[in-house]
């Protein structure tokens, strides 16, 4: 093996290696949904296929919620196209980094980049070698994987265990968004747009909104945005 090729190689386990916190601390979430899928009335191959093609744990897990309490496809569409929408603008925070590479980086590394993967792209030098698209794809293949198995395992469990959900491993969802979200809190505006989130979120839950969290997460990007306009002149 030449030294260029030991050094992707090194790159590809770098990014596993650093992956590997935030790919345990889905197992509780990953298992949570294979659960509850199954337990919805989804089969193990339907349950499975949710995480090998849409891979997105809050879609996912809202999705099955919808379709399992007979919610109008109007509803799950819009519900994921909301939640999934953040996508959007991690492609577009990462364009420029990006849109010189090869299509098969930007389609792969596209379908790979989750909240957590972009939780490690912060670097201002991610993605514009080599070397560090092989860290970005081990990272993100890493995580791809884990998330594959922990819903198998849940899918497993579902099938012989009482609701999981009983057992408060829905929580895992929260604290993980937490541990992404607080260390990115850096300006007024997004201080603002978390605290309206969590309230928001809450209150519409609490009323059984069936657009709650869409309506949550709109209020958020908005009351955001006017205080990002306004920063200055608050300050």
């Amino acid at each position: 093996m030449n030294k260029s090729r030991r050094g992707l190689v090194a790159a590809l386990k770098k990014g596993t290696v650093d992956m590997l916190p935030l790919s345990l601390a889905v197992l509780p979430w990953g298992i949570l949904f294979g659960s509850l899928a199954v337990q919805r009335g989804f089969s193990w191959l339907e349950a499975q296929l949710f995480s090998a093609i849409i891979f997105g744990g809050a879609v996912q897990i809202v999705t099955v919620e919808l379709i399992a309490d007979n919610a109008s496809l109007i509803t799950v569409l819009f519900s994921a196209f909301v939640i999934s929408s953040r996508h959007f603008l991690y492609g577009l925070t990462l364009r420029d980094r990006l849109s010189p590479k090869p299509m098969r980086w930007r389609l792969g590394l596209g379908f790979l980049l989750t909240d957590e993967l972009f939780a490690v792209s912060g670097d201002r030098r991610a993605y514009k070698t080599r070397f560090r698209l092989y860290y970005a794809l081990g990272a993100g293949g890493s995580f791809y994987f884990a998330w594959n198995l922990w819903t198998f395992a849940g899918i497993v469990a579902g099938a012989s265990l009482p609701d999981l959900t009983e057992l408060g491993l829905d929580f895992a969802i929260a604290t993980t968004f937490i541990a992404l979200v607080v260390p990115e809190i850096k300006s007024l505006a997004t201080l603002v747009s978390v605290l309206v989130a969590a309230v928001a979120g809450v209150v519409f839950s609490l009323c059984q909104f069936e657009l709650g969290l869409v309506c949550a997460a709109l209020l958020a990007m908005l009351t955001g945005y006017v205080t990002g306009r306004n920063e200055g002149r608050l300050r």
